[in-house]
């Protein structure tokens, strides 16, 4: 078991959530409407998927579902930039589609360049820049010797 398909986050409120990635991110989606039961957005590799909160927690387990609660949840999620620039841009598009920048773009100890902003329901996005990072052709991250 050695990959990831999806990562479901659970939100509280589908139309501002959708808004936020589909038209303020520019996440891409078949998804049209503002009040989907669900929704998956199509990128590279792992997928994205939008499911309102209450019912994730009850598809856990319906008799005794998980709290929910406020505040880090301990995970963190990632957009990994070919530029410090472009870490500039991500960070700038975020702001103007309603995020909270938690983090402004900074020169960071490990030698990259990074900054974090919380989408509309909390959940916090890393924006880096590493100086020896690669790309494959699907843009996806080529982790070097050693980093995994």
């Amino acid at each position: 078991m050695n990959r990831m398909n999806i990562v479901c986050l659970g939100v509280r409120d589908m139309k501002k959530a959708l808004q936020f990635y589909r038209d303020g991110l520019g996440f891409k989606t078949d998804e049209t409407g503002d009040h989907p039961d669900v929704v998956f957005f199509s990128t590279p590799g792992t997928k994205l998927e939008l499911y309102p909160l209450d019912l994730l927690a009850k598809d856990i387990n319906g008799e005794n579902p998980p709290p929910i609660g406020a505040g880090f949840g301990g995970i963190t999620l990632a957009y990994n930039a070919k530029t410090k620039e472009e870490v500039i841009e991500v960070i700038e598009l975020a702001r103007n589609a309603g995020a909270r920048i938690v983090k402004e773009p900074q020169d960071v100890f490990w030698g990259g360049f990074h900054g974090y902003f919380a989408d509309p329901d909390g959940y916090y996005w890393e924006v880096a820049w590493g100086p020896n990072d690669e790309f494959d052709d699907r843009d996806m991250l080529v982790l070097q010797a050693g980093t995994i």
